[in-house]
């Protein structure tokens, strides 16, 4: 019994040892959102502010850059990443159901093309797609951000695939013996079974377009509509002072929305990447 509860002791500390190393940069960062801007990096090593600057950090980084309020940015952020997510993962899950469910002339040349898609690295991407929305005038608008994922990614459309595979086509069978039509079918049956997955894409879209750096750097030059990486970007200045109290200020600001959702739809993103769907 001894020997059980000393085990017991050891690994319980060594996951709290493992659970605060991996935690500490996020404890950092909250810390010196608490420091005066000055001492944050004279005293880095020191998780307790000497002085604390609690309501100067978060007062100015709200306040924001060129007369545009971190609020603002939010603002934009929440809709590049809530609509580019909620239509991205749609028409991921129409075009998975597509692939997994029906037959037609090409779907496995189609499929291929789709899945090769994975290879093409973003940023390679960005010129073509600068060219494209330069012509259209959407640079410097949220729909340039927006776009790129709009019509569903290759890496959802996969993950849903596998999971509609693990579904007996049984089911399909039954619902147009019942008088489901491919639509109703899709909707009634196949989008509830098939809701980890969906949560799952969710949350991988949502966390891709919050934290976006690269793609808003290229098309985005107007502060109106930065989103929070430009916004955070914006509070070094390596020609002058930067405002690093700030910037860690909105910083913790920035996570608490990615936190939120992932606290909330945790027990679907495991159970989304673990399960196999229903057997026959």
């Amino acid at each position: 019994m001894m020997k059980k509860a000393l085990g017991s002791f050891k690994f319980h500390f060594l996951m709290i040892i493992f659970g605060f190393l991996m935690l500490y940069p996020i404890i950092w960062v909250i810390m010196s959102s608490f420091k005066l801007n000055s001492t944050i990096f004279i005293s880095s090593y020191s998780l307790i502010p000497t002085k604390w600057d609690i309501v100067n950090n978060y007062v100015t980084g709200w306040k924001g850059i060129a007369g545009v309020s971190f609020g603002k940015m939010l603002v934009n952020t929440f809709i590049v990443a809530g609509v580019g997510t909620i239509c991205g993962v749609f028409f991921s899950v129409v075009a998975a159901y597509a692939f997994a469910r029906l037959k037609f002339p090409g779907s496995n040349f189609w499929f291929t093309c789709v899945m090769l898609t994975l290879l093409i690295p973003n940023q390679v991407m960005v010129v073509p797609q600068y060219i494209i929305f330069k012509s259209l005038g959407m640079v410097n608008h949220l729909s340039a951000l927006i776009a790129p994922w709009f019509f569903g990614n290759a890496f959802f459309i996969f993950l849903t695939i596998q999971f509609m595979r693990g579904l007996p086509i049984s089911l399909d069978e039954a619902a147009k013996i019942d008088g489901c039509n491919l639509v109703t079918t899709f909707t009634k049956i196949i989008l509830p079974l098939v809701r980890p997955a969906i949560i799952t894409s969710f949350i991988f879209s949502f966390y891709w377009m919050w934290q976006d750096f690269f793609q808003p750097l290229i098309f985005m030059s107007d502060p109106h509509n930065y989103t929070v990486s430009l916004a955070l970007n914006a509070f070094l200045d390596p020609s002058s002072n930067s405002n690093y109290g700030a910037m860690f200020a909105m910083s913790v600001v920035s996570i608490i929305p990615v936190v939120v959702i992932f606290l909330f739809f945790q027990k679907y993103l495991v159970e989304g990447i673990a399960t196999t769907g229903l057997k026959d």
